[in-house]
């Protein structure tokens, strides 16, 4: 699987773009196909607060029902209702139209991983 090498990515297989203090949030591409098939989308709620590695929101599939976790501390300022809509997004378009929610970012956590050491994590 490709990651991009923009991104940063957790432990918990959540990616972070981060732009002037703002981060988008995602799962990885790893993470949707070891999901399966999305068909549930539960995101946190504009306006609050997400502390990095705890969760923050669900993520249902046709296999299992996984915690979504918060990759950085900060408010949420916007979240994706087209994944909501259509949760098949997360499958198709993990790191495009698939993105999850958006944070102002007070505290990033400390171990996030770039592209080739998540690729690494990933492989073992």
């Amino acid at each position: 699987m490709n990651n991009p090498e923009h991104l940063r990515y957790s432990k918990e297989h959540e990616w972070v773009a981060t732009d002037d203090g703002v981060a988008t949030v995602g799962i990885t591409a790893h993470a949707a196909n070891a999901l399966g098939d999305v068909v549930f989308v539960q995101l946190p709620d504009v306006g609050a607060a997400v502390t990095a590695g705890e969760p923050c929101g669900e993520l249902e599939s046709t296999k299992s029902v996984s915690d979504l976790y918060a990759p950085v501390t900060g408010e949420v300022i916007a979240n994706n209702q087209d994944v909501v809509d259509d949760p098949a997004l997360v499958n198709s378009g993990p790191f495009e139209d698939g993105w999850l929610f958006r944070v102002r970012v007070s505290a990033e956590a400390a171990d996030l991983m770039s592209a080739a050491e998540y690729t690494a994590f990933t492989a073992g």
